[in-house]
């Protein structure tokens, strides 16, 4: 790409007020070829990122860093890692692994060093090239303001000021010839813009940020007005011998998008309504998103309150009554009712049938176990699924073995003999013998 150049570029005066010294006569001067140059920014870019590299300061970790121990593997057959492990005892720090990349404490993979390769070498017609193409691109209007300049008020690209500023001691005039050229909104802005730098910069004396503004070439060696340009935000000075590609395309950009008439008729719309992706929210904890997915949530959140209410509600008038003092009619017709339900409980214990209560007893549990043996002799195969021999009941009725309804029964209870039952009216023995 080429720049659109002119034959001949309107040299801007500088009024009287500003300087005594102006006696420059031309108006005019042939534009320079170097202004025609093409465009390369591909060049530019490649020339800039290995430039920019030059002047980086070696770093590197400490040599000792993660070796600062004594360590040594446990071998194999312990089933552990072969990683070197701290020796020692006594303390969480020994049996850990140490030295590896992988291990707390240990050092870096691959730890760096300084005798990097920080240096690039550019072939000289590649950074003429770089510098020629940034030159020339400064002339195109379009590409200065895609930077961001503010070039509206200046009256012409590449803008030319009269040999005459040189000799421009006082910031304040220089201020004043800025103003007068159209170039100081551009100083303003890069003004404005300063900002704190993001990350960690902030804290190695570079604190602070700001936009690039009006970059001022002179030719002569020593002149004053390195001095009066340089206190101003912005604004830099470099000399015609000396030009610096990081100078004239800061960040190896000659420019992003060119806003003209050609570029916007092939480019799509603006997008005047965004969408975003809405902010997902929790129905658990927002009510008006869980309504969304279930509209009984809302009857069904004031049923549970309702239920809740009821439920504590219920349980004070029931603390209320228990914590309520007792009437003497209410404790006398309590003690009543507590006397009259233990006089049914001694009619309902008269056993009139029997001498004594032990006698009762003894019929009830010689029943009761003469039942149960007979169960299990019923269920038990083989020779025990007979009925026990007549010896066998007469110790069984005699309680010999130890079972209960034989010698805990004092009266009514006969070594060897028949006991009759009070239901049937036969005895066990003869009940065996029927059998």
């Amino acid at each position: 790409m080429a720049a659109a150049a002119r034959p001949l570029v309107s040299v801007q005066p500088l009024p009287a007020s500003l300087n005594d010294m102006a006696t420059d006569s031309v108006t005019t001067v042939a534009l320079p070829d170097v202004m025609k140059a093409s465009i390369r920014p591909d060049i530019v870019n490649f020339v800039h990122s290995n430039i920019s590299k030059n002047s980086r300061q070696p770093y590197a970790v400490s040599k000792k860093a993660g070796h600062q121990t004594s360590a040594e593997s446990w071998g194999t057959g312990r089933a552990v890692s072969r990683i070197p492990r701290v020796s020692g005892g006594g303390t969480h720090r020994a049996g850990q692994g140490a030295f590896g990349n992988m291990c707390r404490g240990g050092r870096m993979f691959a730890p760096t060093k300084t005798w990097r390769r920080w240096h690039r070498k550019i072939n000289v017609n590649q950074k003429r090239y770089a510098v020629v193409s940034a030159i020339a691109a400064s002339a195109v209007p379009s590409l200065v303001m895609a930077r961001g300049h503010r070039v509206e008020s200046v009256p012409e690209m590449p803008l030319v000021i009269s040999d005459s500023a040189e000799s421009i001691e006082k910031t304040s005039t220089a201020i004043k010839v800025l103003k007068e050229i159209g170039a100081y909104p551009d100083a303003e802005k890069a003004k404005d813009s300063q900002a704190i730098r993001a990350g960690k910069g902030k804290m190695r004396n570079r604190r602070y940020i700001s936009r690039k503004g009006p970059l001022i070439v002179y030719g002569t060696e020593g002149a004053k007005l390195v001095k009066a340009f340089r206190n101003i935000p912005g604004v830099e000075v470099a000399n015609v011998e000396r030009l610096n590609l990081l100078r004239l395309a800061p960040g190896g950009h000659l420019g992003r998008i060119i806003n003209s008439d050609e570029v916007q008729s092939v480019v799509n719309p603006i997008k005047k309504e965004a969408k975003r992706a809405p902010l997902k929210k929790n129905p658990l904890k927002n009510l008006n998103v869980m309504l969304k997915l279930n509209p009984y949530a809302k009857t069904a959140r004031r049923m549970a309150l309702l239920a809740e209410a009821e439920r504590v509600k219920a349980k004070k008038e029931k603390l209320d009554r228990k914590r309520k003092p007792v009437s003497k009619e209410e404790l006398a017709a309590a003690k009543a009712a507590g006397k009259a339900w233990y006089k049914t409980m001694i009619s309902d214990s008269d056993y009139t049938e029997f001498e004594n209560f032990t006698k009762w007893l003894g019929e009830g549990m010689l029943e009761m176990s003469m039942s149960c043996y007979y169960d299990l002799a019923s269920k038990v195969p083989g020779k025990h699924s007979r009925r026990p021999s007549t010896e066998k009941m007469a110790l069984l009725e005699s309680g010999h073995r130890g079972r209960p309804g034989g010698p805990c029964l004092e009266q009514g209870v006969k070594v060897f003999g028949i006991k009759q039952r009070k239901v049937k009216g036969t005895s066990l023995r003869e009940e065996h013998a029927a059998s």
